[in-house]
């Protein structure tokens, strides 16, 4: 990304202090007792979980013996920064795992994404969304819809950018197949796929039904690289039911990395964008699978 985001500030700032504690020979229970915060405060300080104002800062450098200016501003400034959350008016729609989740979003340098049952948000066209969004929840309208509306919009428009970051998806050929809003929002929706697919920093690819069965019918996953060497890569997993699980754990996300690289070993690579369009003019005729899609007949004009 074009500029350090919160997440990335969150995170330098955790590593100095954490740093500073150490050198002090402190531990945590003894900042937190000193500084007469609960221990929990500090321990989610450190952990990235929560931003630290600059008022508790200033305080908690004097206690890790940093008083002189050159040491001091940079820190408080990295504290400034850390608070600016992206998406935080929205608040009061998201989880805080979801919000964790546009944070690593909108600071990673490389998006790696498998999806099995819908498209993901950033590919997603507006109809498309709001026909989703109703069916999670039929009661969802006007405003707090338009506001799901609204986020969805500012997440494309910050990653689908030129200077965005580098995107590749992995899609189940079920999520292109499922009329989703009707034939008529699904073909505006592949037409706007594969405008998408042929852009330098998109990758879309398909996992054909012929694939048979694979790791991806674990679930969809997220992962997350980063261009700052102390921004370890993550990973972001969320199950119909709606529950999430977000991790940094080198295990983990080198697991989840490794599914995603199996999973692209099946998919259709080439001509995506092209198949796209073609499905898409297809729709109406009900259509036909990818491998007959594929076929030079299919590619043929009729004569």
């Amino acid at each position: 990304m074009s500029a350090p985001s919160a997440a990335l500030q969150r995170l330098r700032l955790r590593t100095e202090l954490r740093k500073a504690r150490t050198k002090v020979g402190l531990t945590q229970r003894q900042v937190a007792a000193k500084m007469e915060w609960s221990p929990s405060k500090l321990i989610r300080i450190e952990a990235g979980e929560v931003g630290i104002s600059v008022n508790d800062l200033r305080p908690l450098l004097a206690a890790y013996g940093i008083t002189e200016s050159r040491r001091v501003e940079p820190l408080l400034e990295l504290a400034r920064q850390s608070r600016k959350m992206p998406f935080s008016e929205f608040r009061d729609l998201f989880s805080k795992e979801f919000l964790q989740y546009l944070a690593f979003e909108s600071s990673a340098s490389i998006i790696r994404q498998f999806n099995s049952l819908q498209l993901p948000g950033l590919l997603q066209t507006e109809e498309y969304g709001r026909a989703i969004m109703r069916a999670y929840d039929s009661n969802l309208a006007g405003e707090t819809l338009e506001r799901y509306v609204e986020a969805r919009l500012m997440r494309q428009e910050l990653l689908l950018s030129d200077e965005g970051s580098k995107l590749f998806f992995i899609l189940d050929e079920s999520v292109i197949r499922r009329q989703v809003g009707g034939r008529g929002v699904m073909r505006t929706q592949l037409e706007r796929l594969a405008e998408l697919a042929a852009r330098p920093r998109i990758t879309i690819m398909l996992l054909p039904f012929s694939a048979g069965a694979h790791a991806g019918m674990q679930g969809p996953f997220t992962h997350f690289e980063f261009e700052a060497e102390e921004m370890p890569d993550s990973m972001y997993v969320e199950n119909p039911r709606g529950d999430s699980y977000s991790s940094s754990d080198p295990q983990e996300t080198g697991r989840y990395l490794e599914r995603f690289w199996d999973l692209e070993d099946l998919t259709i690579k080439d001509g995506v964008a092209e198949l796209l369009y073609r499905l898409a003019e297809r729709l109406e005729s009900g259509g036909e699978d990818l491998a007959r899609l594929l076929s030079p007949k299919a590619s043929a004009e009729p004569e």
